[in-house]
């Protein structure tokens, strides 16, 4: 079992949402002042050798990313959209620890060069951010950006659109915003908790960043857990722990779920005959699920995971940005379909139809949208096989009668 115990110097949010905006004075008390003087090598070193991956949801490798970024007036974003609508960590993260952000972000911004330094987040995070940032006198100006509250605000090139235009729309997939981004400069957008991470790195370095979690998944990561626990959390838990044990972190009883939706509305069912596996992409493999953004949603035995995934399927469809035809016509056709089943329709080629749909949207949109809907509608299928069946006969597993 992995083991639980954290480091006091690490995100430190504790699972509380609390609404108190640490002052800098003791943001300093607890992780000491920011180091500066970072350039781009000797950063990049230290990122590499600590393994951090990207909490925004694709994991790329942080160093990656930077070492991406071309010359020339580069930009350096924090995005804390949080469009996902049962994600709370970044909201939680920057209420309680806004300072250890702007670090991370700072700090970025020296490595590249930056002329230019955004903050993009939900309105109810703004606030406590600027309350920190007025107390701050050690780097550029940082731009506070409100983000709309939709689900494909937080796509990397929508973001970009948003400083630009005010419009939260996704562009063009194939474009690389580490080359040309903002305003067609060089670059670098990570998540809130990425660069938090990054502070800390930058703080005490790589091996002691490796001294929690696994090898393959160091440091810490925050879970938004929602659905059916006793109380909706933020917990912060070492990398490479199994999903049993953040479950209970976060006051779940695992034996009560029958699977829980690991990565968000774009994620995968994960079933509990598999919560002792590492919540890891190598661990979750087979399930093609891996901890993305940090969402977690539980569902309850006793409970029609067909209706649940319905119902996410058609909130994905209307969420969606309108600009391809994949989304426009594809993810409701998508959704209706998986309706239809979770209804008790008794017509056998439906299942066979989602599948077809989910193969059509696939690498055809504008953004990942369609792409993340049609991973979600296969995992369904594919967890919730038994349901579909008796779905298909009329009948229903979770209520052991017609639906």
């Amino acid at each position: 079992m992995t083991e639980m115990t954290l480091d006091p110097r690490q995100l430190g949010t504790g699972g509380l949402f609390t609404a108190a905006v640490p002052d800098l004075a003791s943001h300093e008390a607890a992780y000491g002042r920011r180091p500066s003087g970072w350039t781009r090598s000797p950063l990049l070193r230290e990122l590499e050798a600590s393994g951090l991956a990207g909490r925004g949801g694709a994991g790329f490798p942080a160093w990656r990313k930077l070492a991406a970024v071309g010359a020339g007036r580069p930009a350096v974003i924090a995005n804390g959209a949080e469009g996902e609508p049962l994600s709370r960590k970044d909201t939680a993260l920057l209420r309680q620890a806004p300072h250890l952000v702007l670090d991370g972000l700072v700090t970025a911004g020296e490595a590249v060069g930056a002329s230019e330094l955004f903050l993009y987040a939900t309105a109810e995070s703004l606030p406590g951010v600027g309350q920190a940032l007025a107390e701050r006198r050690d780097g550029p100006r940082v731009t506070l950006v409100e983000a709309p509250a939709a689900f494909i605000s937080g796509e990397a090139s929508a973001v970009v659109n948003a400083l630009e235009t005010g419009t939260a729309l996704p562009r063009d997939k194939a474009a690389r915003i580490a080359r040309s981004g903002y305003q067609g400069r060089p670059t670098l957008l990570h998540n809130v908790e990425t660069l938090a991470h990054l502070a800390l790195v930058a703080r005490y370095g790589a091996q002691w960043f490796r001294s929690a979690g696994t090898a393959d998944d160091p440091g810490t990561r925050l879970y938004s857990l929602s659905g059916d626990v006793p109380a909706e959390w933020v917990v912060e838990a070492p990398g490479g722990a199994s999903l049993r044990d953040v479950l209970r972190l976060g006051g779940a009883e695992p034996s009560s779920l029958a699977a829980v939706l690991v990565g968000g509305f774009h994620g995968a069912w994960v079933p509990a005959e598999a919560f002792d596996l590492p919540l890891t992409a190598r661990g979750l493999a087979r399930y093609g699920a891996s901890p993305g953004a940090g969402v977690l949603l539980a569902l309850a035995r006793g409970r029609c995971g067909l209706q649940a995934s319905a119902g996410i399927v058609r909130y994905l469809a209307e969420s969606s940005a309108r600009q391809c035809g994949p989304c426009m016509f594809g993810l409701p056709a998508m959704a209706t379909v998986l309706e239809r089943i979770a209804a008790g329709e008794r017509a056998p080629w439906l299942a066979s139809e989602a599948e077809r749909l989910a193969g059509l949207v696939t690498g055809r949109g504008a953004c990942h949208h369609p792409d993340g809907s049609a991973r979600f509608v296969r995992s369904s299928l594919g967890v919730f096989k038994d349901e579909v069946r008796a779905h298909l006969a009329g009948a229903c597993t979770a209520h052991h009668g017609r639906v």
